[in-house]
């Protein structure tokens, strides 16, 4: 087995994980934290703290429960979220963001804040680009 040097492995990590190449396993994560469920479900755990399950299905309007279900579980598996599941008659299960996920709120949250205060200005640019798409049509 060949060796390498410190510099060719930060190189070859540099390639692997370039979200610009097909088979990049970054793009996984980066389609994933990018759906909107997986933002809201952040963005309310993020400004609400932990929360049960029924909590987040009333926080975010329209998410019916295969996809909130869907949801968490994937980001319980990439270590976004942690469930708990406390032995309580009925059982209280609590969702809450981890350390890693932490590093990722100033970005969600930003996104967020910015789609709530620019969403008059797009409503703008599709009435104008519809305006003329019909003219043209």
């Amino acid at each position: 087995m060949p060796t390498t040097t410190a510099a060719q492995r930060r190189s070859s990590a540099k390639a692997e994980y370039n979200a610009f190449l097909a088979g990049c396993p970054s793009r996984e994560l980066l389609a994933r934290i990018s759906d909107k469920w997986v933002a809201l479900v952040l963005a309310a755990l993020a400004e609400e703290g932990p929360l049960r399950y029924s909590a987040l299905a009333r926080r975010i309007a329209g998410v019916s429960q295969k996809m909130l279900t869907q949801t968490l579980r994937t980001l319980e598996r990439d270590g976004l979220v942690t469930r708990t599941v406390t032995p309580t008659v009925p059982v209280t299960v609590d969702y809450a963001l981890t350390d890693l996920s932490a590093s990722l709120q100033h970005v969600m949250m930003a996104l967020k804040g910015w789609a709530e205060a620019h969403m008059d200005d797009v409503h703008e640019s599709r009435d104008s680009y519809d305006a003329i798409a019909s003219e043209v049509g």
